[in-house]
């Protein structure tokens, strides 16, 4: 099974994908170096994750993408506060329209819980909002993202390194510094990350498993 692996990130979606060929596209070559070293077997492709999906949607038998999600999040509100305002990156939607219309093979787009009403309604679990073309059975799932205010109490600044705790199979920022790599903000790479048991319960539901 040939699976696209779009805005892959350090492959938290990936991580329980068994007995499949990944293409993963990223545009970040430190972020694609980790993912390189995680998953040594995936094609890796350092460009835009946009046009890579137009020019070859044809060439796989199941499409993932997870755009950034950063427009589209609850931190705008607190954003908004500061006097920061920026419009939502349409081209998620660019994206779930398109591959509704045009892809013939199993797809899913990835994102946030937007702090807007989603224009095209989704499948949700947990922070996730799904779009596919194909069902989503529930899952129990929970998680926890923690906090980015380095000012944050103690409690809440522990709850923001449970996310590394709860997939240590996927990166140990220890082991990283071993292989020298260098990678900024680590924290915020690891909350991009879909948890693996999720990633695994969407490519079962996509293979009808």
């Amino acid at each position: 099974m040939k699976i696209l692996n779009l805005y892959a990130g350090i492959g938290g979606n990936r991580k329980l994908w068994k007995n499949v060929e990944v293409t993963a596209v990223e545009n970040n070559q430190e972020i694609a170096n980790v993912y390189h070293k995680l998953f040594p077997k995936d094609v890796i492709i350092i460009r835009d994750a946009h046009q890579y999906l137009l020019e070859h949607f044809k060439e796989f038998d199941f499409i993932w993408s997870s755009p950034p999600c950063q427009s589209h999040s609850g931190c705008n509100h607190f954003l908004k506060g500061q006097g920061i305002f920026r419009y939502p990156d349409m081209k998620l939607y660019e994206e779930i329209i398109f591959l509704k219309h045009f892809c013939k093979v199993k797809w899913v787009v990835e994102n946030v819980k937007p702090y807007y009403q989603p224009l095209i309604e989704p499948q949700k679990i947990g922070r996730h909002c799904f779009w596919s073309n194909f069902t989503i059975s529930k899952i129990d799932f929970e998680h926890q993202i923690g906090t980015m205010n380095r000012r944050a109490s103690k409690g809440s600044q522990r709850k923001a390194i449970i996310r590394e705790a709860q997939i240590p199979e996927l990166i140990d920022l220890h082991r990283l510094n071993l292989m020298n790599i260098k990678l900024k903000n680590k924290r915020q790479v690891l909350r991009n990350c879909v948890y693996p048991r999720l990633g695994k319960h969407v490519l079962r539901c996509a293979i009808g498993n």
